[in-house]
């Protein structure tokens, strides 16, 4: 049972690579089967952590490998919309070099000053992550997105740069911090509220 956890982060590591296998063959029902995919893997990214925590199993290196799985995850559904729908990437390529960039922004930051990789896990993050998951779907299924991608673009600026801001406050490391005012609690000392079920 206290394999559950690693269990589920490693099939959404399988789940997304198998992804861009099912673009590159270009299968019939790929729309079908990639949103299946998708929604059991982000099923799988939430549930994750909770059993975690409740099973008491909830350690950094866990939290690490759930933080590095997550992006390879996302970033495998996002290359396999390319390959489906390279026209629209295309056309968003400004936005999407930003949003990237400041990605990695935030993790070259993190590994000069921490020496590991972001694993806040920031509830601003998470609301991306949903709004993200909403606009793959759309692009997967219509290769055209306005609104949602849109969305997905400012919410994602707003959230990196709350990550980096939350990176540069922190005097050292530190995984599951909801928000820069908890980073800033941190800091001065103070011990923050968590939730078991979200962030404890």
């Amino acid at each position: 049972m206290n394999k559950l956890p690693i269990i589920l982060i490693y099939s959404r590591l399988i789940m997304g690579l198998t992804i861009v296998f099912l673009s590159i063959v270009e299968i019939r029902y790929f729309p079908v089967i990639a949103i299946s995919l998708l929604t059991i893997g982000l099923l799988s990214d939430i549930f994750d952590g909770i059993i975690a925590r409740q099973l008491n199993v909830s350690t950094e290196k866990l939290r690490r490998l759930d933080s590095t799985v997550d992006q390879v995850f996302f970033v495998s559904v996002t290359i396999a919309a390319y390959i489906r729908c390279a026209g629209f990437f295309n056309a968003q390529a400004l936005k999407l070099t930003l949003l990237i960039g400041l990605e990695l922004l935030a993790y070259l930051i993190s590994f000069i000053k921490f020496k590991k990789e972001i694993a806040t896990h920031s509830i601003g993050a998470k609301m991306w992550t949903l709004v993200l998951f909403a606009t793959l779907i759309e692009i997967i299924m219509e290769c055209h997105s306005t609104v949602l991608f849109n969305m997905c673009f400012w919410l994602g600026l707003v959230t990196r740069l709350e990550i980096i801001a939350i990176i540069f406050t922190l005097k050292r490391w530190a995984n599951d911090v909801p928000t820069l005012y908890h980073a800033l609690q941190i800091r001065q000392g103070k011990v923050i509220r968590r939730h078991k079920m979200f962030n404890g």
